[in-house]
């Protein structure tokens, strides 16, 4: 998926690479649940491992976290241009 602001989903966005979140395509519960883990618009998101199945590592806001491949679908994102 990509539009004119260059929007990916977080899956799709290989290791070491760095991110900035731009929007949460979901359900209120899976919002509430990525939003109080730090996910939210703006937000910059370093890669930290995507094998391209299973599970994600990502760092937010200091922290490391997994997602599930499903839940990182559901996140767009555009590339850090500063880092």
């Amino acid at each position: 998926m990509q539009n004119s602001l260059n929007e990916v989903y977080l899956s799709e966005i290989p290791s070491g690479r760095n991110v900035i979140i731009s929007a949460l395509h979901e359900g209120n519960e899976l919002n509430r649940r990525l939003t109080s883990l730090g996910f939210t618009p703006g937000t910059g998101v370093e890669i930290v491992q995507n094998f391209g199945h299973g599970p994600m590592i990502v760092t937010v806001r200091g922290m490391k976290i997994a997602l599930g491949r499903g839940e990182a679908a559901k996140i767009f994102v555009y590339e850090d241009e500063k880092k």
